[in-house]
């Protein structure tokens, strides 16, 4: 027996906008399909299509997208952005994921590396290099080698064999190339030449128990021997992953993984990813709390069935669960989590 629930799976055809393309939507849908009486694909590219889909009053959202600029052109940067949680949430429907307020600071990954910091936990030293800034070779108080990645960009996007600088005049050529081609700041942090983990995070339902599956990634080697996971290799999906059998390293990183997630105030499931430094430390890179949900693609699918083995439609269906079984927190209680500083 179906449960008679009504689900929409929500994304956008705008670049940029989407964690879920055609394949990620139509393999989604057939999964929920197992399990729910009605399942729909909603395109959401304009305020309009929203407010058709919210009159629908689904049970359910399934969250492909996170936000929805007014102006298409401005995108990210437009300040008149729809949160297409607070938008459902004031309109009483359910919907997977985390707030605005855990989804600024991941989309922000100066300011999602300035809240593990402040909740005492390990990431790179950093700073910010603006688009317009004029960097002066006195300004940098970091060891090189240094890496260099937009601030407000995911998929690897803007990451290259360029990213890692070893001098003031590479550094100022890789921050003008991602601000010229990106339109985005530059986050600036001391290389970690350690292992790399991404940690999925999936809660219990009807508990507050997390479960924390790493699996490690091992990118093709460059021409330099450096293991680099570009944009270029991700949307190839060449990178290889494979079991963290090291009791230590898994508890480590498993720790530090979780700490973040609640640290930048995330919900129900979401993705870390972590490096080690020289000793074997383990940082925090940064967060997805929107991951790639493709059926043999995304890391986030891959961990689930490596350490628990949890298949692609019980994965579909455990994050629905978790989004219907729990009341939301209010529109008003969110944006108290939003401090000035973060906003």
């Amino acid at each position: 027996m179906k449960i008679n629930k009504h689900i929409e799976i929500v994304s956008s055809t705008l670049p940029g906008l989407s964690s879920m393309g055609k394949i990620s939507r139509d393999g989604a849908k057939k999964a929920l399909e197992k399990y729910y009486t009605k399942v729909d694909i909603t395109i959401i590219n304009t305020l309009a299509d929203l407010q058709i889909m919210a009159a629908r009053r689904p049970d359910l959202v399934f969250l492909g997208m996170t936000f929805l600029p007014v102006n298409p052109e401005l995108g990210w940067q437009d300040p008149e952005k729809i949160w297409l949680s607070d938008y459902l949430e004031r309109h009483e429907i359910a919907h997977t994921g985390s707030n605005q307020a855990a989804s600024t600071l991941e989309r922000n990954k100066h300011l999602a590396k300035q809240r593990v910091l402040d909740a005492g936990l390990r990431t790179s030293p950093f700073f910010v290099a603006e688009q317009r800034q004029i960097l002066k070779a006195t300004d940098i108080t970091l060891n090189y080698p240094l890496f260099v990645k937009p601030s407000n960009r995911g998929g690897g996007l803007g990451i290259d064999g360029r990213s890692i600088v070893h001098d003031f005049d590479q550094l100022v050529s890789k921050v003008n190339s991602v601000a010229s081609e990106l339109q985005s700041d530059s986050i600036i942090e001391e290389y970690l030449p350690g292992r790399e983990f991404s940690v999925a995070i999936l809660r219990e339902e009807h508990t507050e128990v997390f479960a924390a599956m790493p699996l490690e990634l091992i990118a093709p080697a460059n021409k330099d021997g450096i293991r680099i996971l570009s944009g270029e290799i991700k949307s190839q999906d060449t990178e290889r992953f494979v079991e963290v059998t090291d009791i230590a390293i898994k508890s480590n990183i498993s720790s530090l993984a979780l700490g973040v997630f609640h640290a930048l105030g995330a919900r129900d499931y979401g993705r870390i990813d972590i490096r080690l430094d020289s000793n074997g430390d383990a940082h925090f890179l940064e967060a997805n709390l929107l991951p790639s949900l493709m059926d043999g693609y995304g890391n986030f699918p891959k961990a689930c069935w490596l350490n628990n083995h949890l298949d692609y439609a019980s994965m579909l269906r455990a994050i629905v669960s978790l989004a219907m079984s729990k009341s939301a927190p209010t529109y008003e209680s969110e944006q108290a989590l939003l401090t000035p500083a973060y906003q």
